[in-house]
């Protein structure tokens, strides 16, 4: 069998949180679908062959995910001697959906996952295709033009790959429920949804140590004296060489990721996920916070999903709660909607920075690579110094953040690829209308 992951067209929909990886590599609950589709693989590997994963995916992202994710993109022709397990990489990364694809793929018959619109334009979001299928769909479907409106599904799909599409809508099953990310803020929400099933697929999967009640440990773990550990919530896990500092508040649900180390004096509170080599510390709530980002310092964190080489100043701290305690709406370009979610705080992206004491308010989206300083009020757009409290707003160009980069890589011991620096770049050109839009900062 082998697995394909696609990103389809509305992946650009998750921007700010998908302009630096690809949709599988979102963190929900503490697990990635990358992360499930590997233990797939694992699954159904043979002792002859092993269970292949490929991603296709936006161009510019190719090289991060070869780099960093070990995929590579499919080739022009699908395999006609195998099946194929199509994944749309926006799916939620919870047990549920891991368990739904383990049942698509043993039914051992074609079948397809579509979302709740059942129209024509409705969403894939998983497919199981046979050896036999594919054969017989791929004779009968040669003369199929490029004009398909399969071929849209997948981003820069080719002929046969959308002809793969075109046969799996054929073969729509409602016997299987699959649940897609469409907005940033709905991976809060998930999140908190699956954090309880995810920590306990962790624990009785995984290689772990129960060193008390509640609390499973990997090798190298260090807790700190006088701490306070809940876990009538949920249980608290923590991976390889994760280090908590002295007289720290631990709540479960809560996983740590290898190398992550906890501040002294921290409150980490229920439904927390933290990437591997994070430094965390302050009040931390119900918030996905992606590998090597910083919050060290004293501040609030509610509710909020933080990209990767994020760095919260001292004292930043951000509101997930409105003073009228209604439903909190957000604005994702000059589009508003209504998020349904009582608590709800920010969605960073990647390798941007907030100064000391600065203040995000409730609901907000802030962009790749920027600087905050002051009150957060407003959105804030992709590589832009943000100081509106001082009437100061200015662009970040791309150099200053590749330098900057360097520096950050140097400080944990990471190298710095020609990838990592084409990706600045990169997001720095796909990310010029969020700028030109911006009324209010008057670029």
């Amino acid at each position: 069998m082998q697995i394909l992951c696609f990103e389809d067209s509305r992946v650009e929909q998750l921007c700010p949180i998908v302009h630096a990886r690809p949709a599988y590599a979102i963190t929900c609950a503490s697990f990635r679908l990358l992360d499930w589709l590997k233990t797939l693989a694992k699954d159904r590997a043979s002792d002859a062959k092993a269970c292949e994963i490929q991603g296709l995916i936006r161009e510019y992202l190719l090289p991060i995910q070869e780099a960093d994710h070990g995929l590579l993109a499919p080739a022009n022709e699908f395999p006609k001697d195998e099946d194929v397990l199509l994944v749309n990489a926006r799916l939620v990364p919870s047990v549920q959906t891991y368990e739904t694809l383990k049942q698509l793929v043993k039914s051992g018959e074609t079948a397809t996952v579509i979302g709740k619109d059942n129209g024509v334009d409705a969403e894939l979001l998983a497919a199981f295709i046979t050896a036999a299928d594919i054969a017989e769909g791929t004779t009968e479907r040669a003369q199929t033009t490029e004009n398909d409106s399969a071929s849209t599904e997948f981003n820069g799909a080719t002929s046969p790959l959308s002809r793969l599409l075109q046969l799996a809508r054929e073969k729509v099953s409602s016997r299987f429920t699959l649940k897609a990310f469409q907005w940033p803020h709905e991976v809060v929400s998930s999140h908190m949804d699956a954090m309880n099933d995810s920590v306990n697929y962790r624990i009785e999967h995984g290689d772990y140590t129960q060193r008390e009640d509640g609390v499973f440990v990997r090798p190298g773990v260090t807790i700190g004296e006088y701490g306070s550990i809940h876990t009538s919530g949920g249980a608290i896990v923590l991976d390889e060489n994760v280090r908590v500092g002295p007289f720290c508040f631990l709540e479960g649900p809560l996983h740590a990721g290898h190398s992550t180390r906890v501040i002294e004096h921290s409150a980490i509170k229920d439904g927390v996920s933290l990437g591997h080599t994070v430094k965390i510390g302050g009040e931390v709530e119900a918030s996905v916070i992606e590998a090597f980002t910083n919050k060290q310092h004293h501040g609030f964190l509610g509710h909020s999903y933080l990209g990767s080489w994020i760095n919260l100043g001292a004292g930043t701290c951000n509101s997930d709660l409105k003073n009228t305690y209604g439903k909190i709406n957000i604005e994702y370009g000059d589009r508003k909607m209504a998020t349904g979610m009582q608590f709800l705080g920010c969605v960073m992206g990647d390798y941007s920075k907030s100064a000391i004491n600065t203040g995000i308010f409730t609901g907000k989206v802030i962009g790749v690579c920027s600087m905050l300083y002051g009150f957060v009020t407003s959105n804030v757009p992709s590589y832009v110094n943000y100081a509106r409290l001082f009437g100061q707003t200015s662009l970040l160009p791309p150099d200053v953040m590749i330098n900057t980069q360097a520096r950050m890589f140097a400080r944990r011991k990471v190298e710095q690829r020609q990838c990592d620096m084409d990706l600045i770049q990169a997001m720095y050109d796909r990310t010029e209308p969020e700028r030109e839009t911006s009324e209010q900062l008057g670029l």
